[in-house]
């Protein structure tokens, strides 16, 4: 069975955001790792080439498919941030709701 493209890498994570040419979403992307880091107690780690990630957890399928990924997480791309994890801490839904997450943009 093939393996998740999604792996902690060496790479640099403020270099990663430095290089976000969109002003705000790059700003943004710095404000989110010191409030991750502070939040979660971790450090960022860049996983795959887009996603900036903080802690990791072990996940495993039914079908017998599993891997690693970040605990929480997020991605400066172009047409929006997209933030990963959320949906597994205690009182997560009404948080989300005050974000203004749809049920249907929640993974």
């Amino acid at each position: 069975m093939a393996g998740s493209e999604t792996e902690p890498m060496n790479a640099d994570v403020d270099a990663f955001l430095a290089a976000i040419e969109h002003d705000t979403r790059r700003a943004d992307g710095f404000a989110l790792v010191e409030m991750m880091t502070e939040e979660t107690g971790e450090t960022a780690v860049m996983w795959g080439s887009s996603i900036v990630g903080f802690g990791t957890y072990h996940y495993r399928y039914d079908s017998g498919r599993e891997g690693d990924m970040p605990r929480v997480g997020f991605s400066p791309r172009k047409a929006s941030l997209s933030l990963y994890g959320l949906t597994s801490a205690p009182g997560s839904e009404a948080l989300l709701d005050r974000l203004g997450y749809a049920e249907a943009e929640v993974c």
